[in-house]
């Protein structure tokens, strides 16, 4: 029993830890939105990079025949970005015509670009409005807080998805890469 009860200690210690790794140090002045746009420069990294290493041919690659391909998920992370970022800021997002049959390049630029637009839309935005109503897919009510949770948690779940897609094809994602000699 002692083992269990040192096992989950440990447990909680490193997820607390791995948790934090985004987290700016000492107090904040607006720690919801500071903590969300840390996170944005490390999913952009990864989630681009996780384009960049899919390669161009592998773009329509479904693991199954009901699943996504790539090149949608690609697309689809773009148009969250975009939708998000512009409720979140109340910013217009500019127009963008992606389709999840667009070559690699025309997809990852699109992805560059969606993430770009929520680093400038979300410059502005702090804690104060938190509470602000806010109406997203088919009319679901929910705070600009609740707003930002569904951003950051879509950045995990896209990346996570990115990130099988590439291990399916014997690719290792941005995360998994060995770090680099020095």
């Amino acid at each position: 029993m002692k083992r269990i009860g040192l096992v989950m200690a440990g447990l909680l210690v490193g997820g607390t830890v791995c948790a934090g790794q985004d987290a700016p140090a000492g107090p904040v002045a607006n720690p919801v939105t500071t903590m969300v746009k840390s996170q944005l420069p490390r999913y952009e990294k990864n989630m681009v990079g996780a384009a960049d290493l899919m390669p161009a041919e592998k773009y329509g690659f479904k693991p199954t025949a009901e699943m996504n391909s790539f090149g949608h998920v690609v697309m689809h992370i773009a148009q969250s970005n975009y939708f998000l970022c512009a409720k979140i800021s109340g910013q217009a997002a500019p127009e963008f015509k992606l389709t999840d049959a667009d070559g690699k390049d025309k997809l990852v630029a699109g992805l560059k670009a969606s993430f770009e637009f929520c680093s400038t839309a979300l410059a502005g935005v702090d804690d104060s409005k938190l509470s602000d109503p806010l109406t997203l897919f088919g009319n679901r009510q929910t705070s600009r807080a609740g707003a930002l949770i569904i951003l950051s948690d879509d950045w995990y779940d896209h990346y996570a998805g990115q990130a099988i897609y590439l291990r399916l094809n014997g690719i290792l994602p941005p995360t998994a890469q060995p770090a680099p000699a020095k």
